[in-house]
């Protein structure tokens, strides 16, 4: 399902907590969470992000090693994209557990363009600029994996509260093309998800005591950093 913004510029800030979940767990959270959250209304929807790196996969390598800062940059579809559909791209960073993010619409050729250091990817300003300095310090960037997910994003009616469970995260290192297919090498074992919790100050009680009681406690996990894991350290070293 494709999806767009009215603006196609967005800059985020807010903590971003990870929680993987067995199939128990993600049924009894999606029964615990009527009555609090709503979701959205694009419902269940396959996203892909190809996530850029250096030959020598610098940016998932430092990520991995668990720095105070770390950032990295990744171009996102809802569905599958085509020339002319919308595309995201995202610069993420964290730092001090906080999630700081810059996000352009776009499209895949102009993109490409982009990353072949022709052309900015935005009209100027201040996000233009941050992306620009991030490709030209990393040079050169290029593909590296293919990252989907099949999510279903929850909201906080009048809060700014957002929950996502992601359901059969998939990897693909060939391939690299939101336009081919959504297939791909599962990351974990079948009927586990991954639950984030994206908040702008604390998490409200009623959200840490179903957390509580249903014993599922804070973890960390990258789906790009386990792909490397698995596939990609092994034919980097």
């Amino acid at each position: 399902m494709a999806q767009t913004v009215s603006d196609p510029i967005v800059v985020m800030k807010r903590y971003e907590l990870k929680y993987l979940l067995d199939a128990e767990k993600t049924a009894y959270l999606r029964k615990r969470l009527e009555g609090h959250m709503q979701i959205d209304a694009f419902g269940l929807t396959s996203i892909a992000s190809l996530y850029y790196d250096t030959p020598d996969y610098r940016l998932i390598r430092t990520s991995l090693e668990k720095p105070e800062f770390k950032e990295k940059i990744r171009l996102r579809s809802y569905g599958l994209a085509t020339d002319e559909s919308p595309v995201f791209l995202e610069l993420k960073r964290k730092a001090y557990d906080i999630v700081y993010k810059r996000r352009v619409q776009s499209t895949i050729p102009l993109v490409r363009k982009f990353f072949d250091e022709d052309g900015d990817i935005c009209a100027g300003g201040q996000i233009n600029k941050e992306i620009k300095t991030f490709r030209e310090y990393y040079r050169p960037l290029a593909p590296a994996c293919l990252i989907i997910y099949d999510r279903t994003a929850y909201f906080e009616p009048g809060g700014d509260l957002r929950l996502t469970i992601d359901a059969d995260p998939r990897y693909r290192t060939e391939e690299l093309t939101l336009k081919s297919s959504m297939e791909g090498i599962s990351l974990l074992p079948e009927g586990w998800t991954i639950l984030e919790i994206k908040v702008q100050d604390a998490m409200p009680l009623w959200l840490a005591e179903i957390l509580s009681e249903g014993h599922i406690y804070k973890g960390s996990f990258s789906k790009y950093g386990e792909a490397y894991r698995q596939t990609l350290m092994k034919v980097s070293v």
